[in-house]
């Protein structure tokens, strides 16, 4: 193999051991405009897109451990998003340029968790909510009670005070 080749063989190795997840995209027929754009979102979530070779991804999934199914996945066109931290925001910027394509892009699977999941999967996982809504929505919860109890102690007080002493 060339040394450019192993060079970014290398780079894809490296970043798939090196994430905590990897979707895996068919892009075929996509404009390089929505390419760009999902770049963009990307970036905000410190996630990366790169076009890789089928059989250097295939040597990566190797090296990683992956299951065999990973081989049905490696067909045409094929790009990841590899990186670390919010997978959800991620998913949901993916599942935004699978339907922004009109049927070009499609998810072909992922490595989530330590799994490989299917594309129905991954769209489920873009419709959870990120880990700031859901500690918001925790935080609601248990705040609500404490609120409750300090709007029924308020009442009673002013019931109580507000009435007339019985002569």
């Amino acid at each position: 193999m060339r040394i450019e080749k192993v060079a970014i063989l290398n780079e894809v190795v490296d970043r798939v051991k090196a994430s905590d997840y990897c979707f895996i995209l068919n892009y075929g027929g996509v404009s390089v405009d929505k390419v760009a754009k999902l770049r963009a979102a990307l970036k905000t979530h410190e996630s990366r897109l790169l076009v890789v070779k089928n059989t250097f991804l295939a040597k990566a999934a190797k090296e990683k451990g992956w299951s065999d199914d990973v081989q049905k996945m490696l067909t045409g066109p094929t790009a990841i998003v590899t990186g670390a931290g919010e997978v959800t925001a991620v998913a949901k910027d993916v599942m935004d340029f699978v339907e922004a394509s009109e049927g070009r892009a499609s998810v072909k699977g992922a490595d989530y968790d330590g799994k490989i999941v299917d594309a129905a999967m991954v769209e489920a996982l873009s419709k959870v909510p990120g880990k700031d809504q859901l500690r918001a929505t925790l935080l609601m919860l248990l705040k609500e009670p404490a609120t409750r109890l300090a709007r029924v102690l308020s009442e009673k007080a002013k019931k109580e005070g507000g009435e007339a002493p019985a002569a």
